[in-house]
């Protein structure tokens, strides 16, 4: 099992950029499809952004040219790196290990909720206009 820690989160303003971290420990995340999720009361937590095990990224439309996801293997630790920040960008955001099953690592189409294995505690993001 791999200890997720997610931090960065803050408060912004709309055009603003904030990075947020998740820091692994325990396991390394570099075989894993790894997913940073947003959720806001009362909606089902949604995929922002993914990275392979290969390094191949996929993003949310209404992320993509803002948003960019990478790892850094040696420190094992997951950012998103957002620009251009909106409102609606504002919610709780969760860094995820899917299972090695997981059928895809593509956010059009996976992992589902019940395809991750290990998820972080989340960190807030408030974008304001």
């Amino acid at each position: 099992q791999v200890h997720l820690v997610e931090s960065g989160g803050d408060s912004a303003q709309a055009g603003g950029s904030l990075r947020l971290s998740c820091a692994a420990s325990g396991e390394s995340i570099n075989s894993r499809c790894m997913v940073w999720f947003r959720q806001t009361p009362g909606k089902e937590r949604e995929r922002v952004a993914s990275i392979a095990a290969d390094g191949i990224t996929t993003y949310e439309d209404s992320v993509k040219g803002r948003f960019t996801v990478s790892k850094d293997a040696a420190r094992d630790t997951l950012y998103l790196q957002m620009n251009n920040l909106k409102p609606e960008d504002t919610g709780t955001y969760y860094c995820a290990a899917a299972y090695s099953w997981a059928v895809s690592c593509n956010v059009v189409v996976g992992p589902r909720l019940t395809e991750i294995r290990d998820w972080g505690q989340g960190t807030q993001v408030t974008v304001s206009s």
